[in-house]
């Protein structure tokens, strides 16, 4: 049965920071793989910048170098407003024989309970929370059912963020080694976050 880490997000655009929490997870839990999951609509965020085919295409060109790495376009395909519950229940039933991780950052630890059917999800997936180091997140607010199912790993600092990276590019300033190289010029050639 192979072990699969989930990572959802808007990935507008995709960055080192996030390259990094995947591959933390990966180490710290081994998993076999790592899929990364651009949302369509994200349930609690603006409409991203880039479009979801954009997107796509800026996480295959930073994930290719690595075997472990892939990019799963379901939430785009079911459209919508993308909860993670619609996503994993989905994916179980296209890959029965998988075991999901859903990997999270330390900041979404604690809102879990808040989560779409957070019940049934947490029946259907383990929880990776990514702690930055010196900063463990209090689980004692946590139901047990979630507690449960919630191992940590540790995730390096990096301080970089798709907000921050559109901003820049806005201003015409430098994103370089702030994500892959085959990221910006993605970006450039498509003349995406100019103000």
């Amino acid at each position: 049965m192979s072990k699969i880490g989930l990572l959802g997000g808007t990935f507008d655009p995709v960055h080192y920071g996030h390259l990094l929490a995947a591959e933390a997870a990966r180490d710290a839990l081994r998993l076999d793989e790592v899929w990364f999951i651009p949302t369509y609509l994200p349930p609690h965020k603006p409409r991203p910048g880039a479009d979801g085919a954009r997107r796509c295409a800026m996480l295959e060109a930073a994930v290719s170098g690595h075997s472990a790495f892939r990019v799963e376009e379901i939430e785009l395909s079911m459209e919508g407003i993308s909860y993670t519950i619609d996503t994993v229940s989905a994916l179980r039933r296209k890959h029965p024989d998988a075991r999901f991780h859903w990997i999270v950052g330390s900041d979404m630890i604690r809102d879990l309970p808040n989560w779409r059917k957070i019940e049934e999800l947490a029946a259907a997936v383990s929880f990776i929370g990514l702690e930055r180091p010196g900063e463990p997140s209090d689980d004692s607010l946590l139901p047990d059912f979630v507690r449960a199912k919630l191992t940590r790993a540790e995730m390096p600092p990096t301080g970089i963020s798709s907000s921050d990276i559109r901003r820049r590019i806005g201003e015409g300033r430098s994103v370089r080694y702030m994500t892959p190289d085959a990221v910006i010029e993605y970006i450039q050639r498509n003349g995406l976050y100019e103000s």
